[in-house]
């Protein structure tokens, strides 16, 4: 379990800034992040990678010369919000470009791809690509609903030492999507991870047990078998791996593959070494060459008891690629040139202005005071709750909806009181309120969040009172917005189950006549039915997806902090009456 820590809360980031510290020949530190310290090459695409934190040596310390530029470090767990990574990809970049590479989960998806829009709108010219190799996690026929888990390290090597040689931004997009294609993963595990902060791991298997297909988010594993001997867990890994072969390569007999045996945190480098003996015959026996084999820890789960193999079928290009020079913290290959200290004018820094005084009418800040009242008991009743939104989360998911929330709705109170204080309005509060929400909780629900605050926000202005029509009319477009955003629809087991009917409830309340307060209690009566009655749904979107059984019985997270979080609102509505 993870036994040092102060704030769990403040965990990722006080994680970061030591790192940072301890590595300051290879990485500096930037707002959401760390970027290489070494002096840019003019015109080079920057290949920026990033995820969220209890990875290592993903995601930060595979950053330095042949290896990315850069990587946004999110919260444990959670992607790095949409501002952190476009605050490192403006420090990484050097005119040639940027490649955004991330694993292929609902945040990750979501903040990396609002970052590259807002980044091509700037001028700089930026592609996505999200790594898809853990076969558990999707059948062939939906590969690209896959989640990337180790195989993550061959396609962001691949793509970093593209860059190195001087190849254009869509060329070095074109060889990360071949790496992906060549490269499948597959894992076992004895035992779940335990967040800082936590007092049991995210999922437990009898001792004579294993998961098998796990997650590098704490997620279980798709089934269960006995515990192997090593051998008997190499040649299940082997086995599973050769029986999915990627197109191109029409026998394993005669290729040559880039082999990854991967330590998920607490299998430790002996015991990895005794798997891979036997991993490193069974491969020559089918007539397999190993390429530059890696054995350790690459990319971890805390301290989950598991490891993983990954394979990545190489053509001569992708072999060179592989087998190219790398220097960073966690991973180091063959000599890279001399390179010269970064200048401190390299850095691209946000610069901010001091705050200025808002515009608004009397009636819109006495509406803003009422939001953030809403705000502060959005906040007590998250932290109330956070350690039963992660237990809840765990059941069949990673366990961090409850630290994602509190982040956020920390980060939001705190936003609105500066705004308070500066004049805010209404819509100026809930602004800043949303995008605080978004940059610090990251993960897919930051982002909804952060859409759900603007879209009431936007509808409340800052010169008119509010009204019921117009707050509900603001939690409609909440409602648009979300499903627009995240793809989720009403019965997959989402906050999408929960969002549709309060919005509905509180438009048709308000069309009826009902005043603020009563018409969002009837919603609010709504919002609660719906909340449990997720438990009655499989997930069908996100991580849970693949062990939607086991959530069977237990409401969603995010569903049920949405119920709790619109009581709390009604609270703020009923005092200011």
């Amino acid at each position: 379990m993870t036994r040092l820590y102060n704030d769990p809360a403040a965990f990722a980031d006080e994680a970061l800034e030591g790192f940072a510290a301890a590595h300051r020949r290879w990485v500096r530190p930037v707002p959401g992040g760390v970027v290489r310290a070494t002096a840019k090459t003019p015109g080079q695409v920057a290949v920026v990678i990033g995820g969220g934190s209890g990875h290592y040596p993903a995601f930060s310390g595979l950053v330095g010369q042949g290896l990315a530029h850069g990587a946004a470090v999110g919260n444990v767990f959670a992607s790095p919000s949409a501002q952190q990574i476009r605050t490192v990809a403006r420090a990484a970049e050097s005119g040639g470009g940027v490649l955004l590479l991330y694993g292929n989960y609902a945040g990750d998806v979501l903040h990396f791809g609002q970052a590259a829009e807002r980044l091509n709108a700037e001028g700089t010219a930026t592609r996505t690509f999200a790594v898809t190799d853990d076969l558990s996690s999707a059948t062939p026929d939906e590969a690209h609903k896959r989640r990337g888990i180790a195989g993550d390290l061959p396609v962001f090597k691949a793509a970093a030492a593209a860059a190195e040689q001087g190849l254009p931004l869509d060329e070095v997009a074109r060889v990360a999507a071949h790496a992906n294609a060549r490269t499948r993963s597959f894992g076992i595990a004895f035992s779940g991870c335990t967040l800082p902060g936590a007092d049991h791991p995210l999922f437990t298997v009898p001792e004579d047990r294993m998961a098998v297909g796990l997650g590098i988010h704490g997620e279980p594993g798709i089934g269960e078998a006995a515990v192997p001997t090593a051998d008997e867990a190499a040649e299940l890994l082997v086995s599973t791996l050769l029986k999915e072969l990627p197109d191109g390569v029409t026998a394993p007999d005669g290729q040559r593959a880039a082999v990854i045996l991967n330590g998920l945190g607490s299998v430790k480098y002996e015991e990895l070494f005794v798997v891979y003996r036997r991993v490193a015959r069974l491969l020559a026996d089918a007539g397999v060459q190993a390429v530059d084999p890696e054995v350790g820890e690459l990319v971890t789960s805390f301290d989950m008891a598991g490891i993983s193999l990954t394979l990545t079928w190489l053509d001569d290009t992708l072999e060179a690629l592989w087998t190219a020079p790398a220097d960073a913290p966690a991973y180091r290959k063959g000599s890279v040139p001399e390179a010269v200290a970064a200048q401190e004018d390299e850095a691209s820094y946000e610069t901010v202005s001091g705050p200025e005084p808002y515009v608004a009418s009397d009636d819109s800040r006495h509406a803003a005071a009422t939001a953030l009242d809403a705000l502060g008991r959005i906040k007590e009743t998250v932290d109330a709750h956070a350690d039963e939104l992660g237990r809840i989360d765990a059941v069949a998911g990673d366990g961090d909806h409850g630290i994602g929330m509190q982040r956020g709705s920390s980060a939001a109170y705190e936003a609105a009181l500066r705004a308070k204080d500066l004049g805010a309005g209404a819509r100026s509060l809930l602004t800043a309120a949303g995008d605080a929400w978004a940059d610090r909780a990251g993960g897919t629900s930051g982002a909804l969040w952060g859409i759900i605050l603007r879209a009431v926000a936007d509808a409340l202005g800052d010169t008119e009172p509010p009204t019921p029509a117009t707050v509900a009319h603001g939690v409609r477009q909440a409602s648009d917005g979300v499903r627009r955003t995240g793809g989720a629809e009403v019965g997959d087991k989402t906050m999408v189950d929960v969002l549709v009917p309060f919005a509905e409830a509180l438009v048709q309340q308000a069309a009826e006549g009902a005043e603020l307060t009563a018409a969002w209690a009837r919603a609010a009566d709504v919002a609660e039915r719906a909340a449990r009655d997720t438990a009655r749904l499989v997930p069908r979107m996100g991580r849970a997806r693949p062990h939607a059984e086991k959530s069977l019985g237990t409401p969603d997270a995010g569903a049920h902090s949405l119920a709790l979080i619109v009581r709390a609102v009604h609270g703020a509505l009923a005092t200011c009456q």
